[in-house]
């Protein structure tokens, strides 16, 4: 039986509508008008013990509802959603205590206190043992360099520490899951490095269960095991970011400096620019044979230098959207 296991999950949210203007105000207040949104259709997707999961879609498209029904803070209209083995919404307080939250725009740390008080109140709070306290903190200090930061209040902290903070008050209890929305939005490069480095880590250390949302494809590619695109709702995609990038096409590219003036042969189905001596070739790998391509350059010119680059993750993503109408 998978860790996680999403069957047939429906959602539909029912809005209210209003007319514009002050007479639709007043029609509203009379007769309300209702239309329903589609949230999550027939969801189904199963996650393994200590696997990172990196579920993706555009705004809109269900992400975040399926978060808070796995979170427990969300009943959906119908379906089913056992995490280890427990009913999110039914099992509420068993379910808290075994899982981590981290979302990117908001704080679960107290922000006039130091750090280190906001994880003591947190213990109290998940009633972790002293004992357990100490071995789960000292192992995230250590991971996630926490020291020099506990005695700082929260509202100090730059947003790379603070995010380091966040995550470590998620971890504190030991939690069989990690949900994490958006756990590098506005982080600098660096910052972004050391909580991949962290979240890879820690997850091969306890084999925790990851569930990763984000917009930033360099977090999915770098992080997830397997992902699953959402589209309005409804699986467009589950599998490896490979397998992405083989359903998608191989957009390749070709990053040739050259000496000469001579004229490149066309190579069908390679689009060629170029811009002083460097000729930039667009190709699809499963189509063109690079070296069809090289021995064109090589007829006329001579090859200084050449990379080979893959379609970035972010473009292939995109065009899935697109296809679907995002």
């Amino acid at each position: 039986m998978s860790f996680i296991a999403v069957t047939h999950l429906t959602k539909t949210y029912r809005i209210a509508q209003r007319g514009s203007g002050v007479g639709g105000a007043l029609r509203g207040l009379i007769t309300r008008e209702h239309r329903e949104i589609h949230a999550l259709r027939d969801l189904s997707f199963s996650v393994e013990e200590g696997e990172i999961l990196g579920y993706i879609g555009p705004n809109g498209a269900g992400k975040s509802t399926t978060i808070k029904i796995m979170s427990g803070i969300m009943r959906p209209d119908g379906g089913e959603c056992l995490v280890a083995g427990r009913i999110p919404w039914k099992d509420r307080i068993e379910h808290v205590r075994r899982i981590g939250v981290v979302f990117g725009q908001r704080t679960q740390l107290w922000w006039d206190l130091p750090a280190g008080e906001s994880f003591q109140l947190l213990k109290v709070m998940y009633r972790v043992s002293e004992e357990r306290f100490r071995e789960n903190m000292g192992e995230l200090e250590a991971l996630l360099s926490l020291e020099p930061l506990m005695d700082v209040p929260v509202r100090q902290l730059s947003l790379g520490q603070r995010m380091r903070c966040e995550i470590a008050a998620s971890l504190l209890h030991g939690p069989e899951v990690l949900f994490l929305d958006e756990p590098t939005i506005g982080l600098d490069a660096s910052a972004k490095i050391a909580v991949r480095g962290f979240i890879r880590e820690y997850n091969r250390r306890r084999r925790l269960t990851v569930i990763l949302t984000t917009h930033d494809m360099d977090d999915i590619e770098e992080l997830s095991h397997r992902i699953l695109v959402l589209h309005e709702g409804e699986l467009v995609y589950r599998g490896t970011m490979e397998g992405l990038r083989r359903q998608e096409g191989e957009q390749r590219q070709l990053v040739i400096d050259t000496e000469g003036h001579g004229q490149v042969a066309p190579v069908p189905g390679v689009d060629v620019r170029e811009e002083d001596g460097r000729l930039t070739c667009r190709y699809d790998s499963r189509r063109t044979d690079v070296n069809a391509i090289i021995s064109a350059v090589t007829a006329s010119r001579r090859i200084v230098d050449l990379v080979a680059e893959s379609e970035p993750i972010e473009r292939i993503v995109a065009r899935v959207y697109r296809n679907r109408g995002a």
